[in-house]
C-alpha cells in the first residue's frame, strides 16, 4: 500500500490549511501575531478562531445528519429565526435566561421537524430542510418585522464577544461542544449507530436498530447547533438581521464536513475532520477579506479550495495524477 493510501482523510484538510497559512505568512509575515490588549488576546489567529466559531458549531451537528445519508439546508435559516426570537425577547424586557431559552427552543423545534418528516414521513432529506429553509427564514423577518432589531444586553453579548482568561468565549464553546461529541460518540456505541443507518439502513433496521429514532435525533441535535450558533451570531454584532443571519452558511457547513473525509453518502464520519474543514474555510475566508477580494468574486476561490482538497482524498484522482507524472517521465 502507498504511502498516500495510507494517509487518513483527516490530513488532507490539515495539509491545505497548513499550505494556506504558508502562503499567508508569505504575504504577510505578522499574519500569525498575537497581542495581549486590555487583558484581551487581539489577532489575525484569534479572528479566524472567534468569527469560525459558527461554523464550526454547524459543522458539528452537520456532520452527523451527513453520517445518516441525510443532509440539513436549513440551519442558515434555523440560525435567523433563533437569533431573531432571542433579540425580539431581550428587547421586550424578557430575561437572558428567556432569551437564550427561546433561542434554543427554536433550534430543537425545527430539528424535531426535519427528523419527523424524514425519518417518520420518508420525505427525501433535501426536500424536507429546504421547506424548512423557506419558512424558517420568513418566520424570522415576521418576528422582527423585517427590520434589524438591536440588542442592549452585555450578558447576552458575552456568548458571542465575552472573554475567558483574554481568550474569546465563542470558540471555546465550539471546541468544548466538539470535544465532549468526539467523547460521546466514540466512547459509546451512539457513534456506530449512526455510522449503521449511514452505512445501511435496512440493514441496520433487520439488526434491531431503530434507525427512525437514530435519524430524528441527529436533525434534533443538528437544529441544536443552529439554533446557538444564531445566538452566537447576534451576540457577536449585538443584532438580529434576519436577512442577512446565517446566509449561506449551510453550504458552507457542509463544504466543511465534505472537505473533512464525511462522505456525502454516509457511513464513517469524522469529527476532527469537518472540525479543520471549518477552520481551513474560515481561513480561506478571512484571507481574501485582507488582499480585499470583492464579495462578489470570493466564492470562486472557496469554490477552487475545496475542489482540491476533494481530489487529493480521491484515490482514483490521486492514481490519475500519479500516472500523468509517470507519463510524462517516459
Amino acid at each position: 500500500m502507498s504511502k498516500s493510501k495510507s494517509l487518513s482523510p483527516v490530513w488532507w484538510p490539515l495539509i491545505g490549511l497548513a499550505v494556506l497559512v504558508a502562503v499567508n505568512l508569505a504575504l504577510n509575515p505578522a499574519f500569525l501575531n498575537v497581542t495581549v490588549l486590555d487583558g484581551r488576546l487581539y489577532g489575525l489567529p484569534i479572528d479566524i478562531l472567534n468569527q469560525g466559531a459558527r461554523g464550526l458549531v454547524l459543522a458539528l451537528g452537520m456532520t452527523l445528519v451527513i453520517a445518516t445519508g441525510g443532509v440539513d439546508l436549513s440551519v442558515g435559516s434555523v440560525m435567523a429565526a433563533a437569533g431573531a426570537l432571542a433579540a425580539v425577547l431581550l428587547a421586550e424586557g424578557h430575561g437572558l435566561a428567556v432569551a437564550l431559552t427561546a433561542g434554543l427552543g427554536v433550534g430543537l423545534l425545527a430539528g424535531a421537524a426535519n427528523g419527523l418528516l424524514v425519518a417518520r414521513f420518508g420525505i427525501q432529506p433535501i426536500v424536507a430542510t429546504l421547506i424548512l429553509m423557506v419558512v424558517g427564514r420568513g418566520a424570522a423577518q415576521l418576528m422582527t418585522n423585517g427590520e434589524v432589531v438591536v440588542i442592549k444586553n452585555d450578558a447576552f453579548a458575552f456568548v458571542g464577544n465575552g472573554t475567558v482568561f483574554g481568550f474569546p468565549f465563542a470558540p471555546l464553546l465550539a471546541i468544548a461542544l466538539f470535544v465532549a461529541a468526539q467523547l460521546f460518540l466514540r466512547r459509546t456505541a451512539s457513534g456506530l449507530f449512526i455510522e449503521a443507518v449511514g452505512d445501511n439502513e435496512t440493514a441496520a433496521r433487520f439488526a434491531g436498530l431503530g434507525a427512525a429514532r437514530v435519524k430524528g435525533l441527529v436533525y434534533v441535535i443538528c437544529g441544536l447547533c443552529a439554533g446557538l450558533a444564531g445566538l452566537m451570531a447576534a451576540a457577536n454584532i449585538r443584532a438580529a438581521d434576519s436577512y442577512r443571519m446565517g446566509e449561506n452558511m449551510e453550504l458552507d457547513a457542509i463544504f466543511a464536513v465534505v472537505v473533512g473525509g464525511t462522505a456525502l453518502t454516509g457511513g464513517r464520519f469524522l469529527l476532527l475532520g469537518s472540525f479543520i474543514g471549518a477552520l481551513l474555510l474560515q481561513t480561506l475566508t478571512t484571507t481574501m477579506y485582507n488582499l480585499g477580494v470583492p464579495p462578489a468574486v470570493a466564492p470562486v476561490p472557496k469554490a477552487v479550495l475545496i475542489l482540491v482538497v476533494c481530489l487529493l482524498q480521491s484515490e482514483h484522482a490521486r492514481r490519475w495524477a500519479v500516472s500523468l507524472v509517470k507519463g510524462g517521465k517516459k
